[in-house]
């Protein structure tokens, strides 16, 4: 019987750089995305200013976006699996462009918070589906390859988020760095249409029912572990009302488990985590953005208050770190293809350690010079793990699965980036504060700038030999992963993603 390729026209079913324009497509959902999460950073001051709201208000802009991400990934790659992957990539396209274009007409502070929420739910449709769509659109032997060339769109799309959302902000208004996008995204919509194919093979052959009930304990639970770690700092972590998100937390997740067993088609499966490769993976995944974000969140306080640098010297200080990860992770991810993921996850754990042992030793002065080569060696060893893992854990997971193993990829990934600022920011603050009484001062408030700035010393010191041990914990997993040998995840009907 002859298959359907659910292409556009018989053509491209044989074409063999057919691929190359999935990816692309893909690229630019990757690229709004990207751009959004560091673009919104830089006009929330003047959000504040605008709505005339107070910080603690204007603060969930940017805590909705993340917050629903982070919790809603996986669902989105489930529904993908259920209801097909170009469908649902489609439509967050059109989410993310409506919800772009709402935040930019807000009139206040609950409009665009509610616009973020929206604008979120269509990031989270597109990062769930991309890695599976580039899975199955790629032979395994170019899979770390497509997979490295996505990194290296994402991190350049974060790296020039602030200087473009600065830029914009100065030229025609903060409102510009949301309309910015409707058009970009009204572009991906139609290269999706024309471009991704349509077939229904990836929807799953049985008909499976949605998990309510383990939806709705896995987002509330996770929702609320967020917000405790999040909100800790500011309201204090002995305080009922961070006291009560975690004992939630603490019922739910659980509930979430047992529900995820009991039931024939659960949300996420979790037969998927008895293999190791995927399981080490997404820990290690979580690890390398826990370690890359504590320094990205713990560097501009550095180099701001101890070495007196602004702001704009500070970030362009920081670029190094996400220009060198897009210029190694394609190489990075092409290597893998041949030579197997382990090898280089294993390398770039080693050199994430490497360059935060030698963080681990700056000081109240530094060789600036020494300070980006090390910038720049965080940034090869990230490009160098990032491709390879995720092309692990990827075809660690069945064909059918691929929604929710991309979904579960990119959570794993935002919580890293969740848990690596809020603790660290923790051990800073708590090692400064107990510095500060040391020397007789019970309250960071009014203390001395000299004092201030060494006890921050002292917690900056301890979290990168924090961070080294959590390299080094990654590098040891990394070691002990195996190859996965999959001769191609075409095996039925390769390419019919919708």
């Amino acid at each position: 019987m002859e298959k359907k390729s659910g292409f556009p026209h018989p053509y491209f079913e044989s074409h063999p750089n057919w691929k190359w324009f999935i990816l692309s497509t893909v690229l630019v959902g990757a690229t709004m995305s990207a751009l959004d999460v560091s673009i919104v950073n830089v006009a929330m001051p003047t959000m504040e200013k605008g709505f005339q709201v107070n910080m603690a208000v204007i603060e969930w802009v940017a805590m909705a976006y993340m917050l629903t991400l982070t919790v809603f990934l996986p669902l989105f790659g489930r529904l993908a699996d259920m209801f097909g992957r170009t469908k649902m990539y489609n439509t967050g396209f059109v989410v993310f462009t409506v919800g772009s274009a709402l935040c930019g007409i807000a009139p206040n502070a609950n409009f665009i918070i509610f616009s973020r929420v929206l604008q979120a739910v269509g990031a989270g449709l597109l990062q769930a589906n991309s890695v599976a769509i580039i899975t199955q659109a790629f032979p395994s032997n170019e899979l770390g390859k497509a997979i490295g060339l996505q990194g290296s769109v994402q991190a350049i799309a974060m790296s020039v988020g602030p200087f473009v959302g600065g830029m914009i902000i100065a030229a025609i208004g903060w409102r510009w760095i949301f309309y910015v996008n409707v058009p970009i995204g009204i572009a991906g919509t139609f290269m999706a249409l024309f471009i991704l194919p349509s077939s229904k093979a990836d929807i799953l052959k049985k008909k499976e029912k949605i998990d309510y009930f383990g939806i709705s304990f896995f987002a509330a639970g996770l929702a609320f572990l967020i917000l405790a770690i999040n909100e800790g700092t500011k309201f204090g972590w002995s305080s009922p009302i961070i006291i009560t998100y975690f004992v939630i937390a603490a019922v739910l997740l659980p509930l979430f488990v047992y529900t995820e067993i009991k039931v024939e088609h659960p949300m996420i499966d979790l037969k998927l985590f008895k293999k190791w490769g995927f399981s080490a993976g997404n820990v290690t995944g979580m690890l390398s953005y826990y370690v890359l974000f504590a320094v990205l969140f713990l560097m501009p306080f550095y180099l701001e208050n101890l070495l007196g640098y602004n702001a704009a010297a500070t970030g362009s200080l920081l670029t190094p770190i996400p220009l060198s990860m897009a210029i190694i992770a394609p190489f990075a991810g092409a290597i893998s293809d041949k030579v197997g993921s382990r090898i280089m996850t294993t390398l770039g754990m080693f050199v994430c350690a490497v360059a935060t042992l030698l963080l681990s030793f700056l000081g109240n002065s530094i060789n600036i010079y020494l300070l980006i080569f090390d910038f720049i060696i965080l940034g090869v060893g990230m490009g160098i793990f990032t491709p390879p893992n995720n092309s692990a854990i990827m075809l660690s997971a069945p064909p059918e699965r691929l929604g929710v193993a991309g979904g579960i990829l990119n959570m794993m990934r935002a919580l890293g980036l969740i848990f690596g600022v809020a603790f660290s920011g923790l051990l800073v603050s708590s090692t400064k504060l107990g510095y500060a009484k040391s020397h007789g001062f019970a309250v960071l408030k009014n203390l001395p700038k000299a004092i201030g700035n060494a006890g921050f010393l002292h917690g900056f010191t301890i979290v990168m030999f924090t961070l080294l041990g959590i390299n080094v914990f990654a590098t040891i997993m990394s070691v002990a992963k195996k190859d996965v040998k999959i001769k191609k995840i075409e095996g039925a009907e390769p390419i019919d993603l919708m």
